[in-house]
């Protein structure tokens, strides 16, 4: 005994010694890691770079309680060879799958909280997570990205899963008739470039490649010396630069040199076109131009050409096709790439309309735009829509931090700062110039192909020298900053003023000072009840619909100026119950875009253009849903769950059923119900952001205050339908992909005392990122499902409660799926959870009610909930404390109680009989 003691003692003090050898040459390395150097700073950010090549950027943010850290991989679809189409985002899924000292990414994702993605393109790669602001958190995060960008796994049975994790997202994309009408038009218009080749990949690649390859692409490409690292939100910029040094530093710089890549297309000489034939319900015609990549100072231009083409209601395209009713939608947009990249047109053209007509209005639109040349005020129309958009995303650091992904992948992520500068001092003339030099047929990629004896070609210019072009540039004056504010409930709550008007109005005010002096404001005004909105769903819809669309005082294309000029996103949607406004802006245009959002709601001049032109594009948005599975599925189910008669405002509409009602709504109707129901006597409004409380109180009490609805508000009690449970499978002819869904409703309210522990069973069992108890099962190990989650909701003021579940799927995969569903739910049921799964889920939950409550717009939304429902974030607090105190017996008992699996209804929809034919032709062969 006693020298088996010894040996346990030897054993333990020679591990002592090695681990005391090992920290002792960490502490070296990290003494030995050279200081790293600093490059530049432009508007806030400032740039470093190791001396292992990792360039850093760091981007402090005081105003918001979160941090977000983002690395891209200068390597896309771009950098891949024959054979490895889709290679690049094959490996960005396989790096979720883990490291030897991360093996479960997922889990650790879901534990601290984060808001995690990554994301594949043409010349780059990214993984960001957005997370609460510890320096817990942090060093978690450096410590991952730093450990996952050499020491993923890679391996050959994660391949074998995800890979059909990923066919199943390439299946996804081919149920898009307008997406792979782009990816067919973009392959004809490159003849060698891989710009010409989907993301995506082959399918035949992306079934067939080896591991080694991959892993191959994995070494050479994921490396400090090809890679910028950007940490935004609540740092201390020093301290940070330490952390960054500290986990990257030690990875050496490979000394492998990377090949750049040379090969360009040739200059167009000659239209061409492509022919897509399946299976739709909407025609779609589409043109594609070359032009230069999007570091030359032509792009600038190019990207005020698409906005003066396809902007609604403004736009060339829109008043040559939508006023004309030729088509039902139309765009225009172009890629921001590294090399010569597309400027791409499209019309949407219901069935019974003329394709032909419609493209040749497109094509005459674009062909005649350089001889009939648009005015000033078309221009700085539509620059001003592109810097708002720009300037807006600079209050909020999260935003920034992941927009630098893009313009690393263009050469340098300053030439977001430039490209901004150059749309700022775009003229008339420059728009024309690029429009006569790029809008030519023979630059043209389309339908058909038309000899002639004169090609009029487009020559690209060379690719700019990026470097030489971001070395000196020092931007503009940073934003402002903003504040450090605690998003802790409390907090909130201390410094939240409410107060009613004089009309019964609610306002809840949040203000504190914000980056960029943002402001975020919601307003939901309700009216009628279950009597008075009888046969009034479509009106409400189209009376919401219409009201940006005019004022007796404005055009919608003055209102949408307006707007812009303000720098001021407002969105507006409803339907007969309720209509709700989104508000985003600054500080010093708040009061301006308060009036003209309440003249708009007020003032509404209900045009009858604008209403056909709503009716149309409406119905070729209900005909572009009816082959879709995800819309099949979901509309039986919610018509099944949720029996209301037709009269019923909640009532939900087949789609025969929704164009037969909007081809017989007349605008008398609409303005009747307008007239009728509309008024703020039963409103709630929320303000959180820079302002004076003061001001505010008395600018809405001003505008708003007075303003009543000629009809009395009763809230519309909901309560559970009793109905038969479903099994049933759609066919949904020539789609890929296939949609699974599953519901349940039951009586449930969010004071139950068992609340808390329902929202942590299915935070388990199908929330979180990726390591949910449905997620692990049928996406990580089965690789059945590219996206599998569930989710439970209950009503705070009606007892309804509502467990939901998804997946998207090949069709031939349709009983495996549905087994391992009813297997997982099964086990939850009869096993549980455990304690540590719990643990794990408390702690990524409460961080990410945290990083929820960080956002204002998100806490808009809550307080004006909350008037409404009256309650305050002293609520949130009890709820948070309720979950953080569970033990897994309570939550288990739980699930137990209200998931019936018995009592959930099913719906299948795919195509699932060309699945069967498949398999049955594969068995005899």
């Amino acid at each position: 005994m006693l020298a088996v003691i010894m040996l346990l003692f030897f054993d333990f003090s020679l591990a002592q010694k090695k681990n005391g050898e090992v920290d002792q040459k960490k502490m070296e390395a990290k003494v030995a890691l050279a200081a790293p150097q600093k490059i530049t700073s432009v508007e806030g950010i400032t740039e470093y770079r190791l001396a292992n090549g990792l360039r850093v950027l760091l981007f402090p943010d005081q105003s918001k309680q979160t941090i977000t850290v983002n690395i891209t991989y200068m390597v896309g679809s771009k950098n891949e060879n024959y054979g490895e189409t889709g290679m690049a985002h094959l490996l960005e899924h396989l790096v979720f799958k883990g490291t030897p000292k991360h093996p479960n990414i997922p889990q650790e994702l879901t534990a601290h909280g984060a808001s995690p993605n990554g994301t594949t393109w043409v010349d780059r790669t990214n993984y960001f997570e957005t997370f609460n602001a510890t320096d817990e958190n942090l060093k978690w995060a450096l410590d991952l990205e730093s450990d996952r960008m050499v020491n993923s796994f890679i391996a050959k049975k994660d391949l074998e899963s995800e890979m059909t994790v990923v066919r199943n997202e390439f299946e996804s994309g081919e149920n898009n008739p307008l997406g792979v009408l782009e990816e067919r038009v973009t392959s004809t218009a490159y003849l060698w470039h891989n710009y010409g080749k989907s993301t995506i990949g082959s399918r035949a690649d992306l079934e067939n490649v080896p591991i080694d390859r991959l892993q191959a692409f994995y070494k050479k490409n994921y490396q400090p010396d090809n890679a910028v690292l950007a940490v935004a939100g609540k740092i201390d910029e020093a301290k940070t630069l330490e952390l960054m040094n500290q986990y990257f530093g030690p990875t050496p710089k490979p000394e492998r040199e990377l090949q750049k890549t040379y090969t360009l297309d040739p200059t167009q000489d000659g239209e061409r076109s492509v022919t897509l034939k399946r299976v739709g319900d909407v025609q779609v015609t589409m043109a594609a131009y070359h032009v230069p990549a999007s570091s030359h100072k032509d792009f600038a231009a190019v990207q005020i050409l698409a906005r003066l083409l396809g902007s609604n209601p403004s736009g060339r395209l829109y008043k040559n096709l939508i006023d004309t009713k030729l088509a039902s939608t139309v765009r225009a947009y172009t890629y921001s790439f590294k090399e010569p990249t597309l400027l791409f047109t499209y019309a949407e053209v219901l069935k019974e309309k003329s394709l032909d007509d419609a493209k040749k209005a497109m094509l005459k639109t674009l062909d005649e735009f350089a001889t009939t040349t648009p005015t000033k005020e078309d221009v700085d129309r539509a620059k001003n829509e592109i810097i708002k958009q720009i300037e807006l995303s600079f209050n909020s650091s999260q935003s920034i931090a992941l927009q630098l992904s893009t313009y690393v992948g263009m050469g340098d992520w300053r030439l977001l700062f430039i490209n901004r500068d150059r749309i700022k001092e775009v003229t008339l003339e420059d728009v024309v110039r690029v429009a006569g030099t790029y809008l030519k047929p023979d630059n043209r990629t389309t339908g058909v192909f038309v000899p002639t004896d004169k090609p009029d070609r487009s020559e690209i210019p060379t690719i700019p020298d990026v470097d030489a072009l971001v070395k000196d540039y020092k931007g503009n004056q940073v934003v402002a900053q903003g504040e450090a504010f605690d998003p802790a409930p409390a907090n909130i709550e201390s410094r939240t003023v409410r107060t009613n008007l004089s009309n019964g109005m609610k306002l809840a005010m949040l203000s504190k000072k914000t980056r960029g002096e943002s402001v975020e404001a919601r307003i939901t005004l309700r009216f009628g009840d279950e009597a008075s909105l009888q046969n009034k769903g479509t009106a409400g819809e189209y009376a919401a619909t219409l009201l940006n669309k005019g004022t007796s005082k404005h055009t919608r294309q003055q209102i949408k100026d307006e707007f812009d000029r303000l720098k001021a996103n407002v969105n507006i949607f409803g339907g007969p119950t309720q209509t709700i406004v989104s508000i985003t802006t600054i500080h010093p245009n708040l009061s301006e875009t308060i009036k003209l959002m309440a003249e708009v709601l007020k003032d509404p001049s209900f045009p009858t253009d604008e209403f056909e032109k709503a009716k149309s594009e409406s119905l070729a948005g209900i005909e572009s849903q009816r082959s879709e599975p995800q819309a099949v599925a979901f509309n039986k189910i919610q018509r099944h769950v949720s029996p209301f008669q037709k009269s019923d405002p909640r009532y939900i509409s087949t789609f025969d059923e929704d164009i037969t009602d909007i081809k017989a709504l007349n605008l008398e109707d609409v303005k009747k119900f307008y007239q009728d129901f509309y008024g703020a006597n039963n409103a709630t409004m929320s303000v959180v952001g820079d302002f004076d409380v003061n001001e505010m109180k008395t600018l809405v009490s001003d505008l708003l205050g007075n303003w009543k609805s000629s009809k009395s508000y009763s809230r519309i009690v909901n309560k559970v339908a009793q109905v038969q449970t479903i099994n049933e499978s759609i066919e949904t002819p020539d789609k890929a992909n296939a949609f699974f869904v599953s519901n349940y409703n039951f009586e449930f309210r969010d004071d139950n005392t068992d609340y808390p522990a329902m929202v942590m069973g299915n935070f388990m069992l199908g929330g979180g990122f990726l390591n949910s108890r449905l997620a692990t099962r049928i996406r990580q190990k089965e690789g059945l499902s590219y996206g599998v989650g569930s989710q439970f909701s209950a009503g705070s003021l009606d007892p309804v409660g509502s467990f939901f579940v998804y997946a998207i799927y090949a069709p031939e995969n349709v009983e495996k799926l549905e087994a391992a569903f009813k297997d997982e739910i099964n086990k939850v049921i009869t096993t549980g959870f455990t304690a540590d799964e719990l643990a794990a889920a408390k702690s990524g939950w409460s961080q990410q009610r945290t990083v929820q409550r960080a956002q204002d717009g998100g806490l808009a939304g809550t307080l004006n909930n909350y008037l409404f429902i009256n309650r305050t974030l002293a609520w949130d607090e009890s709820y948070e404390k309720k979950v953080m105190d569970l033990t897994v017996e309570q939550v288990n008992a739980a699930v137990k109680k209200y998931l019936k699996l018995e009592m959930m209804n099913i719906v299948k929809a795919g195509d699932f009989a060309k699945a069967k034919a498949n398999a049955t032709s594969s068995d005899k062969k």
